[in-house]
Parts: C-alpha cells; structure tokens; sequence
C-alpha cells in the first residue's frame, strides 16, 4: 500500500494577530437555519446550528422562547423536522457521516436522561434518505440503497408496509394534508434528472394519478395544499425551458400553470390558507421574493434586501420568513411582517461574524452561450494581476450565489481574487444550460471554466503564473479534469472529496448516484465505457505537471475513496508533487474545527505551491 505524503497543517496563517482572528471568527460565528414550525402548533419550532461547534439539531418553543439542543453526536447532525402536532422531533441518524442510517424520532420536550431516540418508523430499512412525510395518522419514509428505491408507509402505531419499490431511483414528494394521497417522483422512464410524478392512494397503495412532460423535461411535486380535502399539488415544471409552477387538482385532474413575467428561474409554497403563493425568484445568482395571488393571478413583489435567499415559508398569521445573506454580510434568519416592518428573527448566541468583500458580476460570451461569473477581490489589493483561485461548485446541478462565505472570505484576506464560474451544467440559466453537459460532462464545464479564466487573465485580474483551481465534490472531479487537460492555465491545484477515477467511483458510490451518473452519461459504464473514461480525471493523470491537494472523508458515500486512493497512488508512481489530506467522516464535515483545519491547509497549500510563502 502506498504512503501518501500528508498535507502540511500550520499553525496559522497571518503572523498578524488581528487578521488572524478575523479569518477565524467567521468561521466560528454561530449560525442557524431557518426553523421549521409544526402545522398545527406553530410555535414549536426545529432549526440547525453550529453553536456548539458541530452542526446539529435545536427545538425552539416560541411561546416561552426556550431553546433546547436535540442531538449530540460526533459528526453532526442535519436533518430534522418536526411533527405536525408539535409533539415530536425528527431527526435523521447516520454513521460517521456516510449518509446511510434510519429516521429517529423523540419527544419535543426531550427524551428521558440515558435513552436514546426510538425508530420512527418500525419495520422500515435503513439506507439514504430519499424523501419523509409526517401527518397525524400517517408517516411516510423513502429509502434509497442498492436495491432503487423503497417507499414505507405506516399508520401511527403499526408496523410500516411497502408502498412502493423499483429499482430506479426515486423519492417521497408530498402527502395531501388529508392524508389520503401521496405524491412520489420516479424515473421509471431511466432519467433521475428529469424525474416524473406518481399520486398513489394512501389506502391501498393503487395509482391514481400520473403526470410526466417526456423526455428531458423534469416535473417536481412541491407541496399539496395545507388546506385539509384541497388536494391541489403545487408542482415545478420545465415545459418551456426552465423551471416554472403549476397547480395540479389531482382530483379533477385539471392543471393551472403559472407563467410570471420574471427573468430566471423560481421555486414555491403555499401561503398557509391555501389562497396564495410565496415565490422565490433566482436571477444571475441573487433572489427576490413574491406573493403570487392565486384567484387574481396578481405577483406582488415582497421588500427584502439585495443577496441571496437561502430559505423562505410563511406563518399562519402571513408572516414570511427567511434566511438571507450577501457576500459581504453573513446570514441572518429574517422576518417579514403583514405590516411590511423587517426584523432579524433568530439570533444566535456569541458575536456575529465579521463582513467581507462583496462579489461583482462578470459575463463573459463564448461560442457556447454567455458564462455567469462572480468575482471577488481584496479589498486594498494592487492594482496589477492577482493571484487567483477558481473556486469551482459542487452539483453540478447547483450555482454559486452573491452568498455569504467565510472560505470565499479566507482567500480574499489571504490576498487572492477569487472566481466562481457558473459552467453549463449550473442551475438557474434554464434547462438547456443545465443539461448541455450530458454526454460529455467535465469536458464540458472546462471549456467555460478556460473562457473565464481568459477572460480574468485579458482583464488583468488574474496573474496568468499564479492560477489556481479548486472546488469540492463535482468541483474537486472538474478541478483535477482540469490540472490533466488544461496543465497550461494552472500554477496548482486543490480537489476536495473528489471524483478521481469515474470507472471505480461508479463501483463504490451510492446507489442514487449510479442513476444520476447513468442519466448524464447516457447509460452505465457498461453501455459507454469509452465516454466515462474520456470524462475522468485518472485518465489525463500522467499530463499533471503542478502540485496538487487531495483532501478525502473515509466514510464518503459520494465519492469512495478507492477511487481517489487509484489516482494517488499514480501521481505516487510519477513522483508528481502532492499532498493528501484524510479525516474520518463523510462527503464533508458538519464540526467546524475539522471545516476550518481544512480551510487553513488549502490556503496553507496555495500560498506555497506559488511560492508567496
């Protein structure tokens, strides 16, 4: 077995004392999500903080404002919901973070000292989650695993039963607040990225309704109506090349599609009374939020600050709130009253985090269609080129966003510009962009990622000597695609949890993302061989030529880690410069220590691979 040679970790990075703890502090801000209230007791709330130095789950009773740490656990904990009644917590367990593990549930209040939280769903099977819904007389779990997909129902008290089970991926959408209907997606049809909708009779399991736009047109169920007998599921469309609403009445079978004078693309939900929608509207990397009148069809635009919207409901009195923050100012949980007054609605415990540089758009036209980049910058830097990282995101099917981020920060102190390419294959750009990378994805984004870095190089932004390229998840796959097909632009490169070498990727990853592979691919590496190796990064290996960061989770479903430890062990065998970086967890951490030690060995890592340290 190869010995890999271990990143270097400091012990800071600034000598100065003030910038040091500034970097820091941001990291260690306290933060929280926005709460999840349950329907019928509203001010028993759940949210997810870091407070104590782990993400991990807190109830809220609103009426006397206490707060109460749920979980406990060394890796985190991230999901969790409560029930309708108000009486119970949700809360998914896993182990070591690898995504696979059951639903657990316990008592608002809090459980008994020494016990631990009971299965919520008895005669379920563990797995990923693939969907969870939770009425007064019914819980519904999805379970993905290597079998496809398992969707249990259980009525309260009894033993759950198979509603539905295929080998192809698919998940939970909604159940009709009369719980008497249930909304799946499927992709029966082959095609996880443009998944089809299902209603199935809560009774007996039967199918009563269908829908599917065909091929290359995914259809999303939202949410039913919180309005108990209204059976009309609210549902995201790409009919017309981006993702668009419709109101389906299941019972009359008939379609209401909304079309809003808006650029972009939108997401929604009910209004609690059923008469209206809160719709989140995404535009070249930022959000507004809209009222969406149903009966009038009259769009109301809701006053909230310039940013991005990470999270947005309603509250039975027409409060909206939601989670908010822009690259200079970090996030906030806001409420927008009836009345129109805005207030922070949730402050964590300890000092806010401190700003940082604001983020600039740049267009940048290609024979491809026009790539979105957002650039930040130090803000007292020279006016010559800079040292640049392109720090590219995960997905693919996701964007960078004019977001808050205490990582983005860190480069900026540490002088660098920073570049966030929104490739084709990025969401919020319609579905044409979003799908233009299937086939050949990889090779795809790379060729916008070259046009930006052109553009950021011809500008004078970027020093051309002193490129980097990093991201992590699909970010880390396309930053080391891009240090073998690209070795001209790059001075060094950082891969977190990456995919390294597809074949083997494929073997070890988590069932879901076989059927996402197969539907960007085209089929298995059974049926295209050729194109998944052309697509991966093992393949251009031997055409690396500058120092490279491997930072890897031992436990990664996501992205196994054989298959990073195969494209080491090559760059071992050409005695090619590199680092590697192994924790024990999964595709990503939740502990805020572990995010900021590998925050500081990145950083740590560029500054010398381009000789600034």
């Amino acid at each position: 077995m190869t010995t890999h040679p271990l990143a270097e970790v400091p012990d800071h990075l600034f000598s100065d004392e003030q910038a040091e703890a500034r970097w820091r502090a941001r990291f260690h801000a306290a933060r929280v999500s926005l709460p999840d209230w349950a329907l019928e007791a509203p001010d028993r709330t759940v949210y997810v903080s870091n407070a104590s130095g782990v993400w991990e789950v807190y109830a809220w009773d609103r009426a006397t404002d206490t707060h109460r740490q749920v979980t406990d656990r060394p890796n985190g904990t991230l999901h969790a919901t409560v029930a309708p009644d108000g009486e119970s917590i949700w809360w998914f367990a896993d182990t070591d973070g690898d995504e696979f593990g059951v639903w657990v549930v316990e008592p608002f209040a809090g459980r008994p000292a020494g016990s631990a939280a009971a299965p919520a769903v008895p005669g379920s099977k563990a797995g990923y989650p693939a969907g969870l819904e939770i009425g007064d007389r019914v819980r519904v779990v999805g379970v993905a695993d290597d079998d496809g997909t398992t969707i249990f129902l259980a009525h309260a008290g009894q033993e759950a039963k198979v509603i539905y089970q295929n080998e192809h991926d698919g998940g939970v959408s909604a159940l009709s607040r009369d719980e008497t209907l249930l909304a799946i997606a499927h992709s029966e049809h082959g095609d996880n990225r443009h998944p089809a909708l299902r209603v199935l009779s809560v009774a007996d399991g039967s199918t009563v309704a269908e829908k599917w736009d065909g091929k290359g047109k995914g259809l999303n169920g939202i949410a039913f109506s919180p309005v108990a007998g209204d059976q009309r599921l609210l549902v995201l469309h790409e009919r017309r090349g981006r993702e668009e609403l419709l109101i389906w009445d299941v019972a009359a079978d008939t379609e209401q599609e909304i079309v809003l004078d808006l650029p972009g693309e939108v997401e929604a939900d009910w209004y609690t009374d059923g008469t209206a929608l809160l719709v989140a509207h995404t535009h070249e990397a930022r959000n507004t939020l809209h009222r969406y009148d149903i009966a009038s069809g009259t769009l109301s635009t809701l006053d909230t600050p310039a940013g991005t919207i990470g999270n947005a409901h309603t509250r039975p009195d027409g409060t909206v709130e939601y989670s908010w923050s822009s690259a200079a100012e970090p996030s906030v949980v806001r409420a927008l009253f009836a009345d129109g007054t805005d207030a922070v609605l949730l402050t964590p415990p300890g000092d806010r985090a401190p700003s940082s540089s604001p983020v600039v758009d740049a267009f940048v036209d290609t024979p491809n269609g026009r790539v979105h980049a957002l650039v930040a910058r130090p803000a007292h830097a020279p006016d010559g080129p800079l040292p640049t990282v392109f720090s590219l995101h995960g997905g693919p099917h996701a964007a960078d966003e004019d977001r808050f981020s205490a990582y983005r920060a860190m480069w900026v102190d540490a002088g660098f510009a920073v570049v966030h390419v929104n490739y084709r294959g990025s969401t919020g750009y319609g579905s044409v962009w979003r799908d233009a990378i299937e086939g050949r994805p990889g090779l795809t984004e790379l060729e916008d990622v070259r046009a930006v870095h052109t553009w950021a190089v011809q500008s004078g932004l970027a020093d051309p000597k002193a490129c980097v390229v990093n991201g992590a998840s699909w970010g880390g796959y396309l930053a080391l695609l891009a240090l073998g097909t690209q070795p001209d632009l790059w001075a060094a490169g950082v891969a977190g949890v990456p995919v390294a070498d597809y074949l083997a990727a494929y073997e070890d990853e988590m069932e879901p993302l076989r059927a996402f592979d197969r539907a960007l691919f085209g089929g298995s590496p059974a049926d295209f061989h050729d194109r998944y190796v052309e697509c991966s990064p093992i393949t251009y290996v031997d055409q690396v030529r500058v120092p490279v960061l491997v930072l890897a989770g031992e436990n990664d479903p996501r992205c196994p880690i054989r298959q990073i430890d195969n494209y080491l062990d090559r760059l071992a065998a050409r005695e090619q410069p590199y680092e590697v970086y192994r924790y024990d967890a999964g595709h990503g951490s939740l502990v805020v220590a572990e995010t900021i030690k590998q925050s500081l060995i990145e950083v740590h890592f560029a500054l010398r691979a381009l000789k600034l340290r």
